[in-house]
């Protein structure tokens, strides 16, 4: 009886593809991750389905619809795009050194994505949620240190609209607490000024006064009780930890924090553009989604209010 041959092992992301992604294209080591992982399925179907054994640029139109119909079946429709968007970087990437001379990605047929609003919690949502930490420090669930720092990511989450990439790369010589600002790097490696609001800088000035005396612009604001920089797995955590105390839905993520900063900025009145800076957007149409949450919120408020509704 002869033994089942193993399956082959996925084929890695080419080291000069995954370094152009983060140095060139600046793309964020998440971003950069998913793009390898839509690189390895992608060759492990083609090695599958015995395509592009003449090399990636013998594929044809149809390849890539079958691949794109095949993978419906095991991806939803977010994450196909991210894969399709990986694919064509790939391409291009090849194109640009001439070792290629088209991309058949460019035109990837994809179904439409399902236009669903942004998840956001309400300001008196917000309000239960920011004050968990202190409530375990009441009930010396939580050391002071850890409750403070917890306070803080949440504060800066929600008062500055960080995403939680930038919140744990974050160093004091970013903060100036003169102005009540952060400067922060985003996606592409953008920089911008993200203001706090007063609270969260009072609460970023007694943590550092209390319990970082020593720290200087090198070292990071959010650390474990061992020192050792906050990762964006242990704000997740945190986020869920206080979720949970709050008695509010547990699919909410830190990015949702996010979502409820515009959100309450935009419902009172702050305009767009100066929304889509705050946010470090690169297009206006990212930031408009929120005006469909701002515009649904005002509808609900006519629904009841207005006689004639």
């Amino acid at each position: 009886m002869s033994k089942r041959a193993s399956s082959p092992a996925p084929e890695p992301l080419p080291a000069d593809i995954a370094s152009h992604l983060r140095k060139e294209r600046r793309y964020s080591p998440y971003t950069a991750r998913n793009y390898g992982q839509a690189f390895v399925d992608f060759f492990n179907w083609l090695r599958a389905s015995q395509r592009g054994e003449g090399g990636f640029d013998v594929l044809t139109a149809r390849d890539v619809r079958d691949f794109v119909i095949e993978a419906q079946r095991r991806f939803d429709r977010r994450t196909l795009h991210n894969h399709v968007s990986g694919l064509r970087a790939f391409y291009r990437y090849w194109m640009q050194r001439g070792r290629l001379e088209r991309n058949p990605f460019a035109k990837a047929p994809l179904p439409k994505l399902p236009k669903t609003l942004p998840k956001f919690l309400t300001e008196a949502q917000m309000t239960v949620l920011l004050e968990g930490p202190l409530r375990l420090l009441q009930n010396k669930s939580l050391a002071a240190s850890e409750a403070w720092r917890d306070r803080l990511v949440l504060e800066l989450l929600y008062g500055g609209g960080l995403r939680v990439s930038e919140l744990v790369a974050l160093n004091y010589g970013a903060v100036d607490f003169c102005t009540g600002s952060v400067r922060v790097r985003g996606k592409g490696q953008k920089e911008r000024i993200c203001p706090l609001g007063a609270t969260a800088v009072a609460v970023l000035k007694k943590f550092r006064a209390e319990f970082a005396k020593n720290t200087g612009p090198a070292d990071p604001v959010l650390v474990t009780p061992q020192q050792r920089r906050l990762t964006v797995r242990a704000v997740q955590l945190l986020v869920k930890k206080y979720l949970a105390l709050a008695d509010l839905p547990m699919d909410l993520s830190p990015h949702k924090l996010r979502h409820s900063y515009a959100t309450h900025l935009l419902n009172s009145g702050a305009d767009l553009r100066a929304v889509q800076e705050l946010l470090g957007h690169a297009n206006l149409t990212t930031t408009q989604i929120y005006t469909h949450t701002s515009v649904a919120r005002l509808k609900e408020i006519h629904a009841k209010a207005h006689p004639r509704a």
